[in-house]
């Protein structure tokens, strides 16, 4: 006997768009496109328990996202203290990089060696 949706799904397919009908068909995956395809389940069926099976998802999908914010939050608060300490140094660290003028690349440095190990490996 194949599992039956929530009666509240049901309702909801009846109500969908053929397009967004097609995207819910596009999305199946598992057994439903199967038992879809030998006729074990009506359209009707398969599409509610796909419904049915996304909001599954998406709750415990939100339910993580809130854990690891709540995770990340956690580690963000101590280090919210200390960076009202640090912003001086921040500043002033960013004073003096702005300062300091990039020297341009060496490359006769960088072909020396690769002339020592070509010279060497010609021996």
């Amino acid at each position: 006997m194949p599992k039956l949706s929530n009666p509240l799904y049901a309702q909801k397919v009846k109500k969908l768009s053929k397009l967004e009908t097609e995207r819910l068909l596009s999305r199946m995956s598992g057994k439903l496109p199967r038992r879809l395809e030998k006729e074990k389940l009506s359209r009707e069926d398969a599409l509610a328990l796909q419904m049915e099976l996304e909001d599954e998802q998406l709750q415990e999908w939100r339910k993580m996202m809130a854990a690891l914010n709540e995770k990340i939050e956690n580690k963000e608060k101590p280090k919210g203290k200390e960076a009202g300490k640090a912003k001086p140094e921040e500043k002033a660290k960013a004073a003096s990089k702005a300062k300091t003028v990039e020297k341009p690349p060496k490359a006769a440095k960088a072909k020396k060696p690769a002339e020592k190990l070509k010279s060497e490996q010609a021996k």
